[in-house]
């Protein structure tokens, strides 16, 4: 099912605008994300076709099944949850049905966890942009060969210096692994025996060659696979990065300095204040009332470590909130799973 055609199943019970503009953090080029709940046809529910969710690339729309966003919600997902309280003026559409999925099914101590794990990965997310601007990844990708070393007599010198100095070719190379010596072969050179070279295009490895038994290595030759492993891994991230990341975003973050990304900073905070709010006042705030704190997190008023220390401090509160709470510390599923039950019976037969 597409979104088009969720949208003319009639099947929607519940669709809101969420993100910064149900927080109340928005700026003017702040985009409009939506959220929303459908239940499935009774026939496609019992079907092998069962859709759990449904959304557009950028995760900008997206829809879940009434199955899995009650599941979602006993999990306390902070994404999720907070949908059971998002301000009025941002409800799209409401089925009455969905008046009947209250919070007080679902609060539980897993807030204190859910919160703050997510609040955490927000702040490697923001660190992570420092290390992708101070090392950034060359376009051009380095191949095996760059990451081959030659020991010769008493020294050790990069595969590429080694050719260049000696005036070798390397499609006249050949190699022959070493027993016992991980990753280190023997090189040897000749001119007319067609040797297979150091390597094929695009490998991912150096190619070994049908040494004959007279032939003596010219040196000893190191492939480090596990350090190639590593650079393809950072170069595939970092420029996957650079193709999806949101430029003006990006410019934004990178114009003060700090060398962080502060909307993540930003949202971190956001959601260990809305995790210390649940704790205290059994309450999902989703409109923030500390938004011009928020904001100065975002326009980078702060020093990244300053709000780390702060961060892992609030976390330290919420430990001694949560330990206070009349919260159970997990959701009833039996409850749920009976409120579950209900709402679907009760769309399915109201027009029977």
């Amino acid at each position: 099912m597409t979104l088009e055609e969720l949208k003319k199943s009639g099947t929607i019970i519940f669709e809101c605008i969420s993100g910064s503009r149900a927080y109340g953090l928005q700026t003017p080029t702040s985009d409009t994300d939506i959220r929303g709940v459908y239940i499935l046809p009774k026939e496609q529910f019992y079907s092998l076709d069962y859709i759990g969710q449904i959304n557009n690339e950028t995760n900008d729309l997206a829809y879940y099944e009434l199955r899995k966003f009650i599941e979602l919600c006993a999990k306390n997902n902070p994404n999720i949850i907070e949908m059971l309280n998002v301000p009025e003026d941002c409800i799209l559409h409401k089925d009455p049905l969905f008046d009947e999925i209250r919070k007080e099914y679902f609060l539980s101590k897993l807030c204190k966890n859910t919160f703050a794990n997510y609040a955490f990965t927000q702040i490697k997310k923001a660190r992570g942009l420092n290390k992708k601007i101070v090392n950034p990844v060359e376009k051009e990708r380095k191949t095996i060969e760059d990451f081959c070393t030659v020991r010769i007599a008493k020294e050790s010198i990069d595969l590429q210096k080694f050719l260049k100095e000696r005036g070798y070719l390397k499609e006249n190379c050949g190699l022959a692994k070493i027993p016992n010596m991980k990753n280190c072969f023997n090189l040897f050179y000749s001119e007319s025996l067609n040797y297979q070279g150091i390597s094929r295009e695009k490998a991912n490895e150096v190619c070994t060659s049908s040494i004959p038994k007279e032939e003596e290595p010219i040196a000893l030759l190191y492939c480090n696979l596990e350090g190639y492993s590593t650079y393809c891994k950072r170069y595939k991230e970092y420029w996957n990065w650079v193709e999806k990341r949101n430029d003006e975003r990006y410019k934004s973050n990178i114009s003060h300095d700090k060398n962080y990304d502060a909307k993540n900073m930003m949202h971190t905070f956001r959601l260990l204040h809305m995790a210390k709010e649940i704790g205290k006042d059994g309450i999902i705030n989703v409109r923030r009332k500390d938004r011009d704190f928020l904001l100065a997190i975002k326009n980078a008023e702060f020093e990244y470590d300053d709000l780390v220390i702060k961060a892992e401090e609030m976390r330290e509160e919420l430990e001694a909130v949560y330990e206070t709470s009349n919260f159970k510390e997990k959701p009833d599923l039996d409850n749920i799973n009976e409120l579950l039950v209900s709402i679907r019976s009760k769309y399915y037969t109201r027009d029977a």
